[in-house]
């Protein structure tokens, strides 16, 4: 139960993470498609992955119980999309560094304060570059489910390995109690057919 709770509490923050960045990069496809360019490999690669992973996450979500027998294999599919969300990060890594905010000074006020005189401010502008700020974003949330599938990859692991030595000590309690069951029959025909060879044999003597 508790594994089970773990792992839907990481499984909703990756899907929580990925709707919106492939959302947000399903936006710059579709505009790299309709001007007839070809889409960046940082774009490109992180869009790919996260389709999959989504996929993958809702797959695994929904048919838990399913997952619970192939816990290892869900491990090590986790793991798998561990590196290629590595290799996306890294093919965007240089958004990092880019400042996708400016301030600028904008037109000054005059506010007239009658008899007491007049003031003048100073407003300033905050501008936000939309394409650099959602690829910022999609930089963050490929970084964080990093974390989040090794998380879930480790969980699965862990419970898979719970799985097998509980099967292990299942099987060998179930044939243990097989074997005991067979030797207790043949114990007790060995001790029958004993008996009837003594009864025979106090037989043959009374009647000699």
């Amino acid at each position: 139960m508790l594994f089970a709770m773990m792992f839907a509490f990481w499984r909703f923050l990756e899907i929580i993470t990925l709707i919106p960045t492939m959302g947000m990069l399903a936006y710059f496809v579709d505009g790299y498609v309709k001007a007839n360019q070809l889409t960046p490999t940082y774009i490109l690669i992180l869009f790919i992955v996260s389709v999959l992973a989504l996929a993958w996450c809702i797959a695994t979500l929904f048919s838990y119980h399913r997952s619970t027998t192939n816990a290892q294999f869900v491990s090590f599919v986790d793991l798998a999309f561990v590196g290629a969300f590595i290799a996306a990060v890294f093919y965007l890594r240089w958004i990092g560094n880019v400042n996708c905010t400016s301030v600028d000074r904008g037109n000054p006020y005059f506010l007239d304060l009658g008899a007491v005189g007049s003031a003048n401010f100073n407003t300033f502008r905050i501008n936000i570059n939309k394409t650099c700020a959602m690829l910022k974003a999609c930089f963050a949330f490929g970084i964080m489910n990093c974390i989040f599938f090794f998380i879930t990859s480790l969980l699965a692991w862990i419970h898979g390995g719970h799985t097998a030595r509980g099967e292990r000590v299942y099987t060998r309690k179930t044939t243990t109690h097989h074997h005991h069951h067979h030797g207790g029959h043949g114990r007790r025909s060995h001790s029958g057919s004993h008996s009837r060879s003594r009864r025979s044999r106090s037989h043959s003597r009374s009647y000699v």
